[in-house]
């Protein structure tokens, strides 16, 4: 199981029990079935280590990402629906240029309701040809209006990634949103 050292999950990287005796090992003997419980116990902590870990994925469509949240506070003895942990979906959207001081909005083609609740949402965008990148949103403390928001909502009734941009970004060209959710 994990180290108490660190916070997280974490696989082992010595072995807990020595391959040899696989070979050495009468199967008919008790220190045989030892083994084979050894080797399934660290079977076991290892895919439940690999199971609390965040998936390096990043696709265009919906996504189960492998986070995992309380259960929702709203669910108790009283209600019919079981409080259990919460996993978190992932959307990464290609968003394309950024607006030359305005406002850009592309669909995400989601649905949210009263059940949806956002746990993330940022980004980041490339100008290629001067090699420059920001971070989404994107605030400046010297110069306001050079400032850059970030939001969800809709446009008229399409449900939209909304950049607003107070000076031209526009040569920014490769922008990605990622866009976290779980369902209660």
């Amino acid at each position: 199981m994990p180290d108490p050292q660190y916070v997280g999950s974490f696989i082992p990287l010595t072995q807990t029990w020595d391959v040899s005796e696989i070979y050495t090992t009468d199967v008919s003997s008790p220190a045989f079935k030892e083994l084979l419980v050894r080797m399934y116990q660290n079977i076991n902590n290892m895919a439940m280590v690999i199971n609390t870990k965040d998936t390096g994925i990043y696709p265009t469509s919906e996504f189960v990402n492998s986070q995992v949240w309380f259960p929702n506070p709203a669910y108790d003895s009283s209600t019919p629906q079981t409080a259990t942990q919460r996993q978190v979906f992932r959307k990464v959207i290609n968003f394309g240029a950024l607006p030359n001081a305005g406002t850009r909005n592309v669909a995400h083609g989601l649905t949210f309701d009263a059940n949806t609740t956002l746990t993330r949402l940022y980004g980041a965008a490339s100008n290629p040809a001067a090699l420059a990148y920001i971070p989404l949103p994107f605030a400046t403390p010297t110069a306001l209006n050079a400032n850059i928001s970030l939001s969800l909502g809709l446009v008229g009734p399409i449900p939209s990634v909304i950049v607003t941009t107070g000076i031209d970004y526009s040569a920014y060209t490769v922008c990605y949103v990622v866009i976290e959710f779980i369902r209660n």
